[in-house]
């Protein structure tokens, strides 16, 4: 395995909950057989101190298991049950947690500034997940289709669902209303209910960044712009049918 991907698979075992040596380690006996503290320590190159300490972490934290015999081994929990294991230990704490912390109102009166692109995916995944009437959303194509089975599923709610898109696969979305745009641009825009907004730039990037509002005025403002460009993509559509 070369460092380039070494180094992408331990950066999203890090987001699993390992430290990046534990990572390194964990992928070691993922491609080994029964390796011990020495052995790991030889294939790694980290000190055999910190190969103990880490391979103890790794059994604890459940990602590898112990050997025991003459000299110990250890084997890595194999990486699909590892993940499942993790996500479920991770979907109990955030029940117990969404159980004990009391609520407080969502909607915020200020402007709020969403920064990087995975963490404006994530707050389109949200948004659209307490969708309770309407959605309208615009975006760049290549960034709609992780979206899709959501906004259909909201759609199979009896929830209305508009996408202004420009689109030049033919895609279509079930029980979802689509207006083609002629300009291709990075922009997001999505209102949800007529009470949240967010806006701004996606490109795939660090530096994408989006406002997110639930201002009244501002809300109301955005939401009569969207209606006004669907009304021109409505007119405009029916000239081209007269000519």
């Amino acid at each position: 395995m070369d460092n380039t991907v070494l180094g992408i698979l331990t950066e999203k075992l890090v987001q699993f909950g390992l430290t990046r040596q534990e990572a390194n380690i964990y992928l070691c006996l993922l491609q080994n057989k029964d390796l011990s503290g020495y052995e790991v320590s030889k294939l790694t190159g980290i000190s055999r101190s910190n190969v103990y300490s880490t391979l103890a972490s790794l059994v604890e934290e459940g990602a590898a298991y112990l050997l025991e015999g003459e000299t110990n081994k250890y084997t890595a929990v194999p990486i699909e049950d590892f993940c499942e294991n993790r996500i479920r230990q991770l979907t109990r704490l955030k029940q117990e947690l969404t159980a004990q912390i009391p609520q407080i109102s969502d909607r915020s009166e200020g402007y709020i500034t969403i920064s990087s692109h995975k963490h404006i995916v994530d707050k389109i995944y949200n948004m659209l997940k307490h969708v309770e009437y309407r959605v309208y959303l615009s975006m760049p194509e290549k960034y709609l289709e992780q979206f899709i089975p959501q906004l259909e599923q909201i759609a199979a709610e009896g929830k209305k669902v508009v996408l202004l898109v420009n689109t030049t696969s033919g895609i279509r979305m079930k029980g979802c209303i689509l207006y083609p745009l002629d300009k291709r641009d990075n922009q997001l825009r999505l209102i949800v209910d007529s009470s949240y907004v967010l806006t701004g730039e996606m490109t795939g990037d660090i530096t994408d960044s989006c406002l997110y509002c639930g201002q009244r005025n501002f809300v109301n403002v955005f939401k009569d712009s969207l209606r006004n460009e669907i009304k021109l993509i409505e007119l405009t559509k029916a000239d081209k049918k007269l000519q």
